[in-house]
């Protein structure tokens, strides 16, 4: 599943470099935070083997980063002029504002 977010945030970006907005060095700064991202998810499965396999870490992380990636594909989305229902735009408002360190 979570391939799946990966591939639709990929495609928005080439969506993006069709616009000429990418850029070589934000590319490169993407690429390191998935790899970062995978490494946080093996960290997390890690540390649940070491408490006893219950999966909590791992799952919470996953589901962390997975919440992320969706917010990126609904940026994306509305970048490409797709529409994007209003209730999904006010709670993706929402989810940025408390989101901002104060």
């Amino acid at each position: 599943m979570e391939n799946v977010f990966k591939t639709l945030v990929a495609i928005g970006g080439g969506v993006l470099s069709v616009e000429g907005k990418l850029k070589s060095k934000i590319g490169l700064i993407g690429i390191a935070r998935k790899v970062f991202i995978f490494a946080m998810v093996a960290v997390a499965h890690l540390l649940d083997t070491a408490l006893g396999d219950q999966h909590v870490f791992r799952n919470a992380t996953i589901f962390f980063y997975l919440a992320n990636e969706v917010l990126s594909i609904i940026e994306n989305a509305g970048r490409i002029a797709l529409p994007v229902p209003e209730v999904i735009k006010k709670a993706v408002d929402v989810l940025k504002e408390k989101g901002r360190v104060k």
